[in-house]
């Protein structure tokens, strides 16, 4: 059920079980991050392999030392800057974290959401929340209440609205090797801003399939059902499947072809932020319209166009 009751979602919480959450980044599947029960519940629901992490929220920056058993200068640095917001720093875990939602590893994946929903519900409660994006694993994330109740319907008692996303894609992920930061993930906050803060920074964003070193990095992930292709020539792509029934995800110009049944744009002014709120709508709606072949735009690769070309190789055949 889709509501505002943050009494009746806390109550949920409460009883270990589960909830749909707000967050400025995508919606959530939250439970207590103490809490085995609550948390077999999520990857349960999801379908979420159990050597995949999740990220637990926190309410404030300060709750940090609650969860986090190893705080690197430059992760404090990365804290005061970025908290709340979309940004999740992996660290050595305390040892009440409970081991399923690490992976069974010595390290945790924490953030502070900036969504108010998400902050109101985390300052009633006396623990943190386990959320991964609330989607079945490996399909679109979701970035209003109605795609989380289309995928879970009345399986989740309550889904928090907290309307549409701001941002609309997830959280960046930046772990620490010999106390320097390096990204795991690529996501909301811009790698620009970051090295603003701690210098120049490393990425390393592929990983073990059966062992990620923090959520987000399979290579497979935020797909549609339908066929995807990403591609740097759209027009090329449309002759070579012209018999089939295309759906286009473009960045800011619309094209031409009789084989294009519906095509969405991210962001007719060519920002790259506002491709970002809306990416993973677009892709649902496109999902939706029973295509043959969803043909993706690369978008510029600089700043968060770097980050949408990430989620689309990921969700794409030919990556």
């Amino acid at each position: 059920m889709i509501s505002k009751d943050i009494n009746e979602a806390i109550e949920e919480l409460q009883s270990d079980n589960i909830i749909g959450l707000p967050t400025e980044t995508v919606y959530g599947l939250a439970g207590n991050a103490y809490s085995e029960k609550a948390i077999e519940k999520i990857f349960a629901l999801k379908q979420r392999p159990l050597y995949n992490p999740l990220i637990v929220h926190i309410k404030s920056a300060n709750f940090l030392s609650e969860v986090a058993a190893e705080i690197a200068e430059k992760a404090q640095i990365l804290a005061d800057a970025f908290w709340p917001g979309p940004m999740t720093l992996v660290l050595k875990k305390k040892s009440h974290i409970p081991g399923i939602v690490t992976a069974g590893k010595d390290t945790v994946a924490v953030r502070v959401p900036s969504h108010p929903i998400a902050l109101d519900l985390l300052g009633q409660l006396d623990f943190p929340l386990a959320a991964p994006s609330a989607n079945p694993f490996g399909s679109i994330s979701p970035t209003c209440a109605s795609h989380v109740f289309n995928y879970f319907g009345d399986r989740l008692k309550i889904i928090l609205d907290g309307g549409d996303c701001q941002r609309g894609i997830e959280s960046t992920i930046i772990g620490f090797e010999n106390e320097e930061p390096i990204i795991y993930r690529l996501g909301s906050l811009s790698v620009d801003l970051i090295q603003e803060k701690v210098g120049p920074i490393k990425t390393k964003m592929r990983t073990e399939e059966n062992a990620p070193e923090a959520p987000g990095m399979l290579s497979r992930h935020y797909a549609p059902s339908t066929e995807t292709y990403l591609t740097d020539d759209v027009d090329t792509m449309i002759e070579l499947h012209s018999h089939k029934k295309i759906g286009l995800l473009l960045f800011k110009d619309h094209k031409d072809g009789a084989a294009v049944a519906h095509q969405e744009l991210l962001s007719i002014n060519g920002d790259t932020t506002e491709a970002a709120k809306n990416l993973y709508a677009a892709m649902h709606r496109l999902d939706k319209l029973n295509l043959d072949l969803i043909i993706a735009e690369r978008l510029p690769n600089v700043g968060l166009g770097r980050t949408l070309n990430d989620k689309l190789e990921r969700a794409s055949k030919n990556d």
